[in-house]
């Protein structure tokens, strides 16, 4: 259920990201979701790697921080590789 759980998040984390942190990126709505999703499952990875983590029953707000947060990431790393 964890994966599942990153996956759904990440589609929502993407999203918000792309509106904290709007800008012209290509590859539109599918990409945003792709970015968040990859965020959303690194973003939980490392987070529990650094003992913030956890497993995910369901919703929680700390969760989807680290989410969304990853989402951002994401994003910010994929602009500095498209720029060049």
């Amino acid at each position: 259920m964890g994966i599942l759980a990153w996956i759904v998040f990440g589609l929502i984390a993407g999203v918000i990201a792309k509106l904290i942190m709007p800008g012209r990126d290509g590859g539109g709505f599918i990409l945003t979701c792709i970015l968040g999703i990859v965020g959303a499952v690194v973003g939980g990875w490392l987070a529990t790697q650094f003992g913030y983590g956890g497993d995910i029953t369901g919703f929680n707000w700390h969760s989807f921080l680290i989410a969304v947060l990853g989402a951002i990431v994401v994003l910010a790393v994929f602009r500095l590789f498209r720029r060049n």
